[in-house]
């Protein structure tokens, strides 16, 4: 009795493995798409009023240390705040954030 439930495992067992569906690999390009940076830089005195305007009253603390500016009269502004960080922030030419 125990041969005949051991062979019914193993049969069973055997009939489970082939019945299983093969997934194939499928392999996926990736394409990654790069904003160019087509910012060129401008003197800080260059920026419009509501930019430098938006920078006092969001960032009080803010000294703006280098200035870029696009075709689409968008200003990539890099920041430095008194405690030492610094970032990046952009803006149009009304002293609108814009996220990129």
């Amino acid at each position: 009795m125990k041969k005949l439930f051991i062979t019914a495992v193993f049969a069973l067992g055997s009939l489970t493995a082939f019945a299983q569906e093969e997934v194939e690999a499928v392999e996926e390009n990736a394409t990654e798409a790069v904003a160019q940076d087509d910012f060129s830089e401008v003197a800080t005195e260059e920026l419009p009023e509501a930019v430098t305007a938006a920078v006092s009253k969001n960032y009080p603390t803010a000294t703006i240390d280098k200035a870029y500016k696009n075709e689409a009269k968008q200003y990539k502004l890099e920041v430095s705040l008194e405690d030492g960080t610094a970032g990046t922030l952009y803006a149009d030419e009304n002293g609108n954030w814009i996220e990129m």
